[in-house]
């Protein structure tokens, strides 16, 4: 299993994503501000990953101050607050589509405030605790949610995904990938098309590489050539990960999800969405609320630094977009799977998320 990111003595060590899959080589974050940079310059990505990488920097922030402040004098509780606000802001602002990000920062303030009457000691200890329990239950849950999803794989089939939901994109298992596995581990016989996921190529880079690290069948194709193999009865299914999932089930993920959803739609092909509860966002109601990432103009211009197009054009680059719930067969989480109508259904696992 790929150690996409741990806590230790040093700092928070996390493979280099934008390395892979040529050079497999480790960056260590030594405080949140470069916990954030890690987010924001897509170091680790994924919408789970970046929950446990928020989660861990907020611990490693305060790890830090209270350690620095030991032997020289004991911080307030104000002093200690006002700390904690400001790295829980630096990492919020990291990147604004996935949910998770927000989620686990905010069980990490939960502990932080009912521990902070404990002493400083306490709390240090109190938040790592917090952070490794985020990553120890993440990879729990994708778990488990391959043990439900891959039902859904019959014994031979051609399985379409995007970008990477993989062991890559989360706390070392994967979502999406996760399912795919488990299908692969009980017997069956699939093929895996890759899209390559342009423009930051996730599918060509990660996913591709995570397949043969696995040993898993696979072919790798450009993002349009999906609508084809469809036609020709080569894919069967499709499942992705999620960013984030309103309370209706629409569901924001990586640009170019919306178009196979639309695809899948035509050729009565189930389409799959697997992802932890942390990913449901029951505050906000329909995919139209969510925030959609803007970035780089360059990022779709180049590949590898390299200019690709005319240097004088602008291009667009929403990074996410948003399928709606009616394109969606079926919501895999870590409690099963859940079918439409969605809100009162995912509203109800919410709570269990909640309470753990």
């Amino acid at each position: 299993m790929v150690k996409t990111i741990e806590w230790t003595e040093e700092g928070i060590r996390m493979i280099n994503q934008l390395k892979l899959p040529h050079v497999e080589e480790y960056f260590i974050a030594k405080d949140h501000f470069e916990v954030s940079r890690a987010i924001k310059d897509m170091i680790i990505r994924g919408a789970p990953a970046i929950g446990v990488a928020a989660a861990m920097g907020i611990a490693l922030a305060m790890k830090k101050f209270i350690e620095n402040t030991t032997g020289i004098y004991s911080p307030l509780p104000g002093e200690l607050v006002s700390h904690f606000d400001q790295a829980y802001d630096i990492l919020r602002s990291s990147r604004p589509t996935a949910v998770n990000l927000t989620w686990a920062l905010d069980k990490m303030k939960d502990v932080f405030y009912s521990m902070l009457d404990k002493g400083a000691e306490i709390l240090k200890n109190a938040l790592i605790e917090e952070a490794l329990k985020i990553y120890n239950q993440d990879i729990k849950r994708n778990t488990r949610i391959g043990e439900h999803g891959q039902k859904l794989i019959p014994d031979e089939c051609g399985v379409l995904t995007h970008c990477n939901a993989g062991a890559l994109a989360t706390a070392g298992y994967g979502t999406a990938l996760g399912i795919i596995k488990a299908a692969h581990d009980a017997a069956k016989k699939i093929t895996v098309y890759v899209d390559e996921t342009r423009p930051y190529l996730q599918g060509a880079r990660l996913t591709a590489w995570e397949l043969l690290q696995e040993n898993i069948n696979a072919f790798l194709i450009t993002d349009n050539m999906a609508g084809y193999l469809m036609k020709l009865h080569k894919i069967h299914c499709v499942i992705v990960g999620a960013d984030r999932i309103a309370a209706n089930g629409d569901t924001a993920n990586k640009i170019g999800t919306y178009s196979l959803a639309v695809l899948s739609h035509f050729h009565k092909i189930p389409f799959y969405v697997a992802a932890p509860t942390s990913t449901i966002d029951i505050q906000i109601r329909s995919g139209d609320k969510i925030p959609i990432e803007w970035r780089s103009s360059d990022e779709v211009k180049k590949i590898n630094g390299m200019l690709i197009a005319p240097a004088e054009i602008e291009a667009l680059h929403p990074a996410f977009d948003v399928t709606p719930s009616h394109l969606i067969s079926a919501i895999i989480t870590e409690y099963g799977i859940i079918r439409k109508p969605y809100l009162k259904k995912l509203v109800r696992l919410c709570r269990k998320k909640y309470n753990e």
